[in-house]
């Protein structure tokens, strides 16, 4: 059984894992801790643990194996640090911290500690960007020349993303930063290491944080992934485009069709609808697995790390108007 204590409920998914890990066999939630003492208070009561307002306390406590990090971005590196020094293991909403300097330091305090890492990347699990990732290693598309993607919802547009949703210091930033984490860690995902990007913030809303970005990001295969995000975009699929020098893959939301050199000689019009591979567990059972049973964790400070770096280049791209370069 992994006793986990909940580390804020900050972040708009804080409930939902709370909710997940409650339905688990192997897991259970021991108690919870807030920099608001008094909704983690309220929530501790709902979810009937204890509330403990000091968190170093709650790290010294025996019923306490793991803590999952959905505080402000800004307070992830301290709280992670301590969390990897009390040999507590760690499960965090992206991103993992807002620089890779940061996250150099986090990594280092894990490795020391032998701690298990996971990060919500709920997109890696989905059936049609495994099957992307698969037809592009495969070479089914040939080598990739654009890969496009865009997700998006009207949080701000509508109102019902919470106020201290855009506050630049706490959350580091906006639209790219909270949402955009899915097109960006989809891009290193399937097409490797970044060399430059280019990014173009604007606000279509009030807020001190961008609610509308585009980022344009070149990789060392020449590659060049076009990530989207927006707080201002209602109705919209998620869509993927991967065109390659042999064919092309189109997915909206879970509608997904490859068109070949191949099939367009054997079928009328090209299009195929393909088989999609079974869907990964979700990221926090495959944490508890990798936790528990020692199982792999697939999205891990590896895969955490290229994130924030995407992220830190994306930022200084708008913010000093020019090609960022790693």
């Amino acid at each position: 059984m992994l006793r986990v204590a909940m580390i804020s409920k900050w972040h708009v998914h804080a409930k939902g894992y709370a909710k997940f890990v409650q339905a688990q066999e192997d897991a259970e939630i021991t108690c919870v801790w807030d920099e608001q003492p008094e909704r983690g208070s309220e929530w501790a009561q709902e979810l009937g643990v204890d509330f403990e307002p000091d968190y170093d306390k709650l790290l010294a406590r025996e019923d306490v194996d793991a803590v999952f990090i959905d505080s402000p971005t800004n307070m992830h590196k301290e709280l992670m640090i301590k969390a990897a020094r009390a040999r507590k293991h760690i499960f965090t909403e992206k991103v993992m911290a807002l620089t890779t300097a940061d996250c150099d330091e986090i990594i280092a305090e894990i490795e020391k500690a032998g701690v298990k890492f996971g990060i919500s990347f709920p997109h890696r699990c989905m059936p049609r960007n495994l099957f992307v990732k698969e037809a592009v290693e495969s070479g089914a598309v040939g080598e990739v020349t654009v890969l496009r993607v865009r997700n998006c919802h009207d949080g701000a547009l509508a109102g019902w993303l919470p106020d201290y949703w855009y506050d630049p210091e706490t959350t580091g930033g906006g639209a790219m930063m909270d949402l955009g984490a899915h097109p960006m860690y989809l891009s290193s995902w399937i097409l490797g290491k970044p060399t430059r990007i280019s990014s173009m913030f604007n606000n279509k809303t009030p807020h001190p944080v961008e609610d509308n970005s585009v980022c344009t990001i070149e990789f060392e295969n020449g590659a060049i992934a076009i990530s989207e995000t927006s707080l201002v975009s209602p109705m919209t699929p998620v869509m993927m485009e991967i065109y390659g020098t042999k064919g092309v893959i189109l997915c909206v939301d879970d509608d997904v069709r490859i068109k070949t050199k191949e099939t367009a000689e054997k079928i009328e019009g090209g299009w195929v609808k393909p088989k999609l591979p079974e869907a990964l567990p979700h990221p926090v059972r495959q944490w508890l697995d990798g936790v528990l049973y020692g199982k792999e964790i697939r999205f891990g400070t590896k895969e955490a790390r290229a994130l924030t770096q995407l992220m830190e280049g994306a930022y200084i791209s708008d913010r000093e108007q020019k090609v960022y370069k790693f």
